[in-house]
């Protein structure tokens, strides 16, 4: 059994990479199969000689990420062990280095995956990105950061968030209440992350300006929507006809994100989905670009991959 020694100047990085009750060296002890002592401010790994490189890779990559936030989450450490596992250890400090903005709390904003770099990478070389991926990859909430950056660097003058109100039809109309009373209950997710994006102050001087408005797919027909920053979310309860209306909606000097989920369609039997199709008639288009994310780069809570990959063993085991 070979051994390689790391010193730790810092008490609180030691702390922090160690985890409370050594939760996170257990967690890198079990994925890379090393023993792991400490003594002061050394880290001892025990194991073979491609293990302990690994290790020795992996605990310098999460030094840098705790430097760098101050702190280290169980989604950096297990990203950054796939990453490790793949060969791909160099890009830990490759999405370390790019912030997208600011929360009014104090949050950077940033991709967590290759695949939510990739998507962000996307949005900035093209006007119209798809973001197709499961719950929890981020697609909503990264291009709302990307729109909030776009409209303070003045690259655009408003941003449109649009969701289609599936459960109803369309229609709202028989439904208590007021249009904003109506539509809340589609757009809560919407106004949930700009509010954390932006802070309460600011996201209501913008609501109440109309420089943000936040509505219902029903309500994009008829216009033209120039100089926008436009997110067509949930894109997978669209028809085809609502998505083609919702693209041809695009102006002169704005950007269109539509993301959805194709395992997760909620339209009436016999519809088909607007999101599911699009690939075959716009993949060629210059100018739009596709990104899928995968449960890789799911960035809740570790069960939600548990719980995609227990619905993908289901239903592969339901086909056969």
């Amino acid at each position: 059994m070979e051994e390689n020694s790391i010193v730790i100047e810092n008490n609180e990085t030691l702390r922090e990479l160690f985890g409370d009750l050594d939760e996170n060296i257990n967690i890198i002890k079990e994925e890379l199969g090393i023993n792991i002592a400490t003594r002061e401010n050394e880290i001892k790994l025990y194991g073979n000689r491609v293990s302990i490189d690994l290790g020795e890779s992996l605990i310098y990559n999460l030094i840098d990420i705790i430097k760098k936030h101050g702190k280290l989450d169980k989604q950096e450490l297990r990203y950054s062990i796939k990453l490790l596992l793949d060969g791909q250890g160099e890009y830990v400090k490759e999405l370390l280095n790019e912030v997208i903005c600011v929360t009014a709390s104090g949050k950077s904003i940033k991709p967590k995956t290759l695949g939510q770099k990739k998507y962000l990478n996307a949005i900035k070389s093209n006007d119209i990105v798809f973001g197709i991926g499961p719950a929890g990859t981020g697609k909503t909430y990264l291009a709302m950061a990307m729109a909030v950056q776009a409209f303070k660097n003045k690259e655009v003058n408003r941003i449109i968030l649009t969701r289609p109100a599936v459960e109803a039809g369309e229609s709202l109309g028989f439904l208590p209440g007021d249009l904003q009373e109506k539509v809340d209950p589609y757009l809560r997710p919407i106004y949930d992350a700009l509010f954390d994006i932006l802070g309460a102050e600011s996201y209501g001087r913008y609501i109440e300006k109309g420089v943000i408005e936040v509505a219902p797919l029903a309500y994009m027909r008829g216009r033209t929507l120039d100089s926008s920053y436009v997110i067509l979310d949930e894109a997978q309860n669209t028809t085809n006809e609502q998505m083609k209306m919702f693209l041809t909606r695009l102006g002169f000097g704005s950007k269109a994100i539509i993301t959805g989920d194709i395992t997760q369609i909620d339209l009436a039997k016999g519809k088909e989905s607007g999101l599911k199709g699009i690939t075959n008639i716009l993949n060629d288009v210059r100018g739009i670009d596709f990104i899928y994310l995968t449960k890789h780069d799911i960035v809740r809570h570790p069960l939600v991959q548990r719980i995609i990959d227990a619905y993908e063993r289901y239903e592969d085991t339901k086909d056969k």
